[in-house]
C-alpha cells in the first residue's frame, strides 16, 4: 500500500523508460542508477527520489514487459536494504511509560519513555510521535518500510519497553491485538483516524482534569515536562512516583486505561487471520527481567504468541547484580534459562560491560562465562557498554569517584574480546546502544564502535565467528557449493543440535544460508503437550526478504533450505529416541508448519515420530 500516485502520461512513459534501461543494463550498481535516473528527469532540475521510483515501479510492474527486471531493479531502489536482509522485516514498538520493579543504578529516569529507554533513540521517537500506540506505530512502521521498497510480508514483531511481565495482562492483550490488527489490515482498511480521535478526546479530558495532555510532539512533549524532570544527581522523586503522577493516575481516574485492554477472544480471533493474512508474523518477541520469569508466567507469554525473550542478564556475577542494585541474582538468571528452555523459546540475553563494580578482566571472565557455563548460552546477544547517563542514580557513583566509564584502549579490550569468543550458534545482535551522544555525559559516545572493533580485528587477522557476521545477507552463491554442517552443545536441560547449511570460504568463517535450532531436553517439561518430545526452537532463512510464495534462485529463501532442515531434525530426533518433534511456531508460521505435516497443539505445533 502507498499514498503516490502515477503522475500524467508524460511522466509515466518517462519512467517506464527509465525502468527498461535499468533491466537492459549488465551488473548494475548504484553509480549507473543514478546516470539513467538523471538522464529521465521528473522535469528540469528535478529528479525521481526513492520513494517515487519504488511505487511507480510497482504499480507499473507487470506492463509495459516489466515484470521480469523486478528483482535487479528492486533490489537498487530499496533503501537500507540491511533492514531485510536476515530474511523478515523487524517491527519495533514501545509500551507506554508505566512503572517497573527495577531500582538498577544504571538506567536512565526519562519519565517521557518506559523505563531503561531514552526520548532521542529513533524506536522510542517513534513511539512518541504515535502516542506508544500500537496500531499506530506498527501501521505507519509498515507504510515507512513498504514505501521505501521492503517486503513487509513476513515480519517480527519486537516489543519492547521496561519490563513486559510487570504491565496489567489486559494491557498486555490489548497491545498485542491492536499489533495483529495493524498487520491484518495494512493495505485493507485504515483505522488510524479512528484512533487519532481518540486519543483528541482523551487529551481534552485530561486538559480538563489539569493532567498532562499527550502529545505527538516531542519537543512540546520535553517542554511541558522540564519540571518534572529526573537528574541522576539529586533524585527528589523516583520514576515510578513520577509517571504515577503524570500518567497511571490520571488515565485511571478518566478511565482511559479501560480503552487499552482486552480479552483472550479478540485476540485469539486477530490471531487466527493473521495466520494467512498479507503481512504475517512470523515471530513475536518480548523484554522481561530473571525475575519476572515463572512457569505461569511462560504459560501466559506463549498463549499471547510469543516466541523469543529478550532478558536482561546484565553480569553474572552476583556482587556486581548487587552493587548496581539490579534485583536478582545469577540464580534467578540460571532458573529463568531454564524454564524458557524448556518451553522451546528462543533466548536473546542483554549484557553489560563497564558495569560498577567490575573492570576489563572481571568483564572478560563474564563474558567467558556466558557460553563456558551451560546454564546460559543464549541464542542471541546484545552487548550494552554502561553508558554515563545524566537521570541515572550512575551519576552519584561518577561524581563521588566510585566509578568510571572505559577509556576508548579498555573498551576497544573488552568488546574486541567479545566479538571473538562469541560461538557460531549466536548472534551478536548489537554491539553498542544507539543513543545519542547528547545524552551521554562521559565515555564512549561512538556508535559506530562495532565497526571500530571489527577493522581493529580484521587488522590483527582475527575472525568472527558468530551468526550476524556471516550471514549471506543479499550476497550471491552457488546452491550447489552448500554444505550442511552441525554444532553440539550441552544446556541445562539436555543438548542442543545447531544445523547450519553454509556456504565455505577459503581462509574465512563459513557464510550461514540458514539454520536450525533443535533442542533434545532430558529433563520433563512443566508444559504437559511437550512430553517426549524433541523441539525446534527456530528455522531461519538468510538473503534479502523475498514475499510468501515466490522464488528466486540467487537468494536463499524458498529454495528448500528450511524443509531440508526439519527433515534433519526429524531424522536426529527420532534416532534420540523421541516420540513427537514440537515447534514453537509464530502464528504467521502456522500454515508453514501445517504444510510440513505438523499438527495444531494448545500452544505449539507437532509432527508424530514413526
Amino acid at each position: 500500500m502507498t499514498s503516490y500516485h502515477l503522475p500524467d502520461q508524460e511522466h509515466q512513459q518517462k519512467l517506464i523508460s527509465l525502468f527498461k534501461e535499468l533491466g537492459q543494463i549488465k551488473d548494475l550498481n548504484k553509480k549507473k542508477l543514478a546516470r539513467v535516473v538523471k538522464k529521465y528527469p521528473k522535469s528540469p532540475g528535478d529528479l525521481f527520489n526513492k520513494y517515487e521510483l519504488v511505487t511507480a515501479y510497482r504499480q507499473l510492474a507487470g506492463k509495459h514487459g516489466l515484470k521480469q527486471i523486478q528483482s535487479q531493479v528492486m533490489r537498487y531502489l530499496r533503501k537500507k536494504p540491511i533492514r531485510t536482509s536476515s530474511g523478515v522485516t523487524p517491527i519495533t514498538v514501545l509500551t507506554k511509560p508505566f512503572p517497573c520493579p527495577g531500582k538498577c543504578i544504571f538506567c536512565p529516569n526519562d519519565i517521557r519513555m518506559p523505563k531503561s529507554y531514552l526520548a532521542d533513540e529513533p524506536g522510542a521517537q517513534r513511539a512518541e510521535r504515535n502516542y506508544f500506540d500500537p496500531y499506530l506505530q506498527t501501521y505507519n512502521r509498515l507504510r515507512a518500510l513498504d514505501e521505501i521498497g521492503h517486503n513487509i510480508d513476513k515480519v517480527e514483531l519486537i516489543i519492547l519497553g521496561g519490563t513486559w511481565s510487570y504491565y496489567p495482562e489486559l494491557y498486555q492483550i490489548w497491545f498485542i491485538k491492536e499489533c495483529f490488527r495493524a498487520l491484518n489490515e495494512y493495505g485493507k482498511k485504515d483505522s488510524r483516524n479512528d484512533i487519532l480521535k481518540h486519543y483528541k478526546k482523551m487529551n481534552k479530558k485530561l486538559n480538563q482534569m489539569k493532567a498532562h495532555p499527550l502529545s505527538r510532539n516531542p519537543e512540546k512533549n520535553k517542554q511541558d515536562l522540564q519540571e518534572k524532570k529526573i537528574e541522576g544527581k539529586n533524585l527528589e522523586k523516583t520514576y515510578n512516583q513520577t509517571i504515577s503522577e503524570i500518567y497511571t493516575a490520571p488515565e485511571k481516574i478518566g478511565g482511559f486505561d479501560q480503552y487499552q485492554t482486552s480479552n483472550w477472544e479478540e485476540l485469539l480471533a486477530v490471531q487466527k487471520i493473521n495466520e494467512t493474512a498479507t503481512q504475517r508474523c512470523v515471530g513475536l518477541v518480548v523484554e522481561t527481567r530473571p525475575d519476572n520469569i515463572s512457569k505461569a508466567e511462560i504459560i501466559r507469554i506463549r498463549r499471547l504468541g510469543a516466541t523469543k525473550v529478550q532478558i536482561g542478564f546484565q553480569s553474572l556475577n552476583d556482587k556486581v547484580l548487587e552493587k548496581n542494585h539490579r534485583g536478582h541474582d545469577v540464580r534467578a538468571i540460571k532458573k529463568a534459562v531454564k524454564l524458557l528452555r524448556l518451553a522451546g523459546f528462543k533466548i536473546h540475553a542483554h549484557w553489560m560491560a563497564n558495569l560498577y563494580g567490575s573492570d576489563v578482566s572481571g568483564d572478560k571472565k563474564d563474558y567467558h562465562k556466558l557460553f563456558d557455563d551451560k546454564n546460559f548460552r543464549p541464542d542471541e546477544l546484545k552487548i550494552y557498554p554502561c553508558s554515563l547517563l545524566s537521570s541515572a542514580e550512575l551519576m552519584q557513583y561518577y561524581q563521588d569517584g566510585r566509578w568510571q566509564p572505559y577509556s576508548y584502549e579498555e573498551l576497544l579490550e573488552v568488546l574486541s574480546y567479545a566479538l571473538v569468543n562469541t560461538p557460531e550458534y549466536c548472534r551478536l545482535t548489537r554491539v553498542i546502544r544507539d543513543i545519542s551522544s547528547a545524552d551521554i555525559v562521559e565515555g564512549n559516545k561512538k556508535t559506530n564502535f562495532r565497526q571500530i572493533v571489527e577493522q581493529h580485528l580484521d587488522k590483527l587477522g582475527q575472525k568472527m565467528s558468530d551468526i550476524r557476521a556471516r550471514e549471506i545477507r543479499h550476497q550471491k552463491f552457488d546452491e550447489k557449493a552448500v554444505q550442511l554442517t552441525e554444532v553440539t552443545y550441552k544446556t541445562n536441560i539436555g543438548k542442543e543440535r545447531f544445523l547450519q547449511f553454509v556456504v565455505p570460504q577459503p581462509n574465512l568463517p563459513d557464510k550461514i544460508v540458514a539454520f536450525l535450532r533443535l533442542s533434545l531436553p532430558k529433563e520433563k517439561p512443566f508444559i504437559k503437550e511437550l512430553e517426549n518430545s524433541a523441539v525446534i526452537r527456530e528455522i531461519h532463512v538468510y538473503g534479502q526478504a523475498v514475499k510468501i510464495g515466490k522464488k528466486d534462485r540467487q537468494r536463499p529463501q524458498h529454495l528448500g533450505f528450511g524443509t531440508r532442515l526439519i527433515q534433519k531434525a526429524k531424522e536426529i530426533a527420532i534416532a534420540e529416541g523421541y516420540k513427537k518433534l514440537a515447534v514453537i511456531s509464530g502464528i504467521g508460521t502456522r500454515e508453514y508448519y501445517r504444510k510440513k505435516d505438523f499438527k495444531d497443539g494448545k500452544l505449539y505445533q507437532f509432527m508424530i515420530l514413526d
